[in-house]
């Protein structure tokens, strides 16, 4: 191999050794100083390849000169994957457990500081729900859905999103923040939600989290109906089957899915859902 071929390669492994180290790293980006230091390298040949993989659109930068992985590179690995996306995956489960319970069934993801419903199948009752229709949100903590993502999300960022929600709760008639933190301590210890706090007069919900491979929320399947169809004899019935379509769901995760971290683009190519 000649010197510039030598170059090359060293030039690639370093970009992929990028790619995998933002992969890696917080979501919501990496310092180019750490960046840096995980690669091996100097902070002047870090940025030339971040700029680089930018240009590719692999990489962005963000907020705070911090660096993480882009939109394109999402796109690019599901395609390679011939995967398909979080809300087809999971409109078979949809359709199965509102056939079998006869209630309306929401699925939901995490868009920052809310929960957004991706997906909904109505059930032959009339209810009424917090995210509304397709693409409606609600802060995370609001609603059984929406609860049990939060309760499942790593702690320091379940920590940020209490204290960004707990004004937005207030308005929306939640308790206070103890009544928010019991919610999730026992979210978490139960894994589901039960939720008939009186917000919605006459309604009542069961939420289950969908986790990845590491145990976090990415998504979360719900049941919205009547308050006297989710009475004691029914609900532990209720909880098994959502469980047993949230397991099933979560082996079927994309991790490269875009809906996972910009729900609003897989909106987008709802059309007239």
């Amino acid at each position: 191999m000649t010197l510039p071929e030598q170059d090359s390669a060293s030039s690639l492994r370093r970009a992929l050794r990028l790619l995998r180290i933002l992969a890696e790293g917080d979501p919501a980006g990496l310092r180019l100083k750490d960046i840096a230091e995980a690669a091996g390298c100097g902070q002047p040949t870090a940025h030339r390849i971040l700029q680089d993989l930018a240009a590719e659109g692999f990489a962005e930068q963000v907020a705070g000169k911090r660096y993480r992985l882009a939109l394109d590179f999402y796109v690019l690995a599901a395609r390679a994957g011939q995967a398909s996306g979080l809300r087809e995956a999971a409109r078979p489960a949809l359709l199965r457990l509102s056939a079998t319970l006869s209630d309306t069934i929401f699925l939901l993801v995490r868009n920052g500081f809310d929960a957004v419903c991706l997906d909904r199948v109505e059930g032959p009752f009339p209810i009424r729900s917090f995210t509304g229709d397709i693409g409606g949100k609600v802060p995370l903590g609001l609603g059984q859905g929406s609860l049990a993502i939060l309760a499942h999300l790593p702690e320091d960022e379940q920590e940020a999103v209490i204290r960004f929600n707990i004004p937005r709760l207030l308005d929306r008639g939640f308790l206070d923040e103890a009544s928010l933190r019991s919610a999730l301590a026992q979210a978490r210890a139960q894994g589901w939600v039960n939720t008939s706090t009186g917000l919605i007069p006459g309604m009542a919900g069961l939420g289950v989290p969908v986790l990845d491979a590491k145990g976090r929320a990415v998504a979360a399947l719900s049941v919205g109906t009547l308050a006297e169809r989710l009475n004691a004899d029914r609900l532990p019935h209720v909880v098994k089957i959502l469980q047993g379509e949230a397991q099933a769901l979560a082996g079927k995760l994309n991790p490269f899915d875009v809906a996972l971290r910009y729900p609003s683009r897989s909106l987008s190519t709802i059309g007239g859902s």
